[in-house]
């Protein structure tokens, strides 16, 4: 099983698109902005670069996890010891991803178990993080609605095109 790196890398520019959009003003930067007492002012006073840099890298670690979680035929590679062992492997696995190799390999079933992961993985955390911060309900929400969608687009073009 080859991995497509550029889809990895494209996957991870998601995180930042969906961000620009998600977080504008006209849909919900508004709300983000007045439930964490945020101004336009403070906002631009950011370092860009840094976070934006820094955004990219955890988008990054969180396509190596996806590709996991999207890809089924990982579990069957990462059982023989991973790509650098497939030489290695029993004609059993030879065998088994003759048949399966391509199953379930669809933007469809990525999109899925991203949404399945933003649902079961970042809205429990961010609701954690947010009752504890003493945070709203809409804080909680924009924000776990925000991951569920670009782990949702995450997932799909990982597991189509990775």
């Amino acid at each position: 099983m080859e991995i497509n790196f550029i889809a990895l890398l494209l996957a991870a520019v998601v995180t930042l698109v969906t961000g620009f959009i998600w977080y504008n003003p006209k849909v919900f930067g508004t709300i983000w902005m007045r439930e964490n007492n945020f101004t336009q002012e403070e906002l631009r006073t950011g370092n860009m670069l840094k976070i934006f840099g820094f955004t990219y890298l955890f988008s990054l670690m969180i396509t190596v996890i996806l590709m996991s979680l999207t890809i089924h035929q990982s579990g069957a590679v990462g059982m023989v010891g991973g790509p650098p062992l497939l030489a290695n492997a029993k004609p059993s696995f030879a065998a088994f991803m003759a048949d399966y190799g391509t199953a379930y390999r669809t933007f469809k079933h990525g999109a899925l178990h991203g949404f399945m992961s933003g649902l079961f993985f970042a809205l429990p955390i961010i609701g954690i993080n947010g009752l504890f911060e003493r945070k709203s309900w809409k804080y909680i929400f924009v924000h776990a609605g925000y991951w569920m969608l670009t782990l949702t687009l995450m997932g799909g073009i990982i597991c189509a095109f990775a």
